[in-house]
């Protein structure tokens, strides 16, 4: 099977991430995180903390109002929103009017960590859609993502996708046999068909360009197959689109150091057992100065 460009750090040079530079916290990035479900309160944990060791300056989390109160003093770092919630626990319909305004007023946007699909999902998707934020979208909101037509294809740049195999066949409407047989090609198709940056994730991930394009990263450890992982790969990348990132840029970079944090820890701690929480410590040191 043929592979896509290798992802390494050579290739990442010429991809250069936004310089760091002096400035307060909104000079850095501002990011909105919609996450998270009375069950799975967690994921947008994970995720806000592996995007603020990404270096972004500020941070909001909307999240279903049953857990908003742990979750603003587990990240006292962020600004928490409780929002609509359904009797299941997840998002509610009056959430997707509250999650367009907060958007609106955000660099970027990660929606879908923890989240189960629901009727609300498709509602936020396009709503979503619609803004001028930079989009990542994960876990639940992706089985609710609309194919792209000439007339809802984004003016503002592509979303990024981030589906495991599960979410990828909903979005091409096939088996996971069929992703497993082909990822890159599958990975093509889902990137055509909604106009997307998307990850096709594995032992071996193939970051893929809707144009055709494709990188490979080799070298993720075992340890990165773990509850609460692709929370924080997301959180990477919501940060890095944040502080300036084009989509293509801020995923080739998350998924290569979310592979080397892997790494890191496998050496400290061993090829398994660490927690996906440590992850993003180690981003910090491992970003370009």
């Amino acid at each position: 099977m043929s592979e896509g460009t290798p992802l390494d750090r050579n290739t990442l040079a010429q991809f250069p991430l936004p310089q760091v530079t002096e400035g307060d916290k909104h000079s850095h990035g501002r990011l909105l995180i919609i996450a998270g479900s009375r069950s799975l309160a967690g994921a947008a944990l994970l995720c806000a903390m592996a995007a603020m060791r990404s270096g972004l300056g500020r941070l909001q989390i909307a999240t279903v109002a049953s857990v908003a109160p742990s979750l603003s003093v587990a990240m006292p770092e962020s600004r928490t929103v409780g929002l609509d919630e359904d009797k299941r626990g997840d998002f509610g319909p009056k959430s997707v009017q509250q999650v367009a305004e907060l958007a609106s007023d955000v660099d970027a946007v990660v929606a879908g960590p923890g989240m189960f699909e629901s009727s609300a999902c498709a509602e936020m998707a396009a709503a979503l859609l619609k803004t001028d934020a930079a989009l990542a979208l994960d876990a639940g909101i992706l089985r609710a993502l609309p194919p792209v037509t000439a007339e809802t294809r984004r003016a503002k740049g592509w979303p990024i996708l981030l589906p495991h195999a599960g979410e990828m066949a909903a979005l091409l409407e096939c088996d996971e046999a069929a992703i497993e047989a082909d990822p890159i090609g599958c990975g093509k198709a889902c990137a055509q068909r909604y106009d997307a940056v998307t990850l096709v994730k594995g032992a071996v991930s193939h970051v893929v360009h809707p144009d055709g394009r494709v990188w490979t990263h080799r070298g993720g450890v075992p340890g990165l197959g773990v509850s609460g992982s692709g929370d924080t790969l997301a959180g990477i990348v919501g940060g890095l689109l944040a502080r300036g990132a084009d989509p293509l840029t801020a995923l080739l970079w998350a998924v290569r150091l979310h592979g080397e944090a892997g790494e890191v820890l496998s050496r400290k701690v061993g090829p398994v057992g660490f927690l996906a929480r440590e992850i993003a410590e180690e981003i910090p040191a491992l970003l370009p100065r």
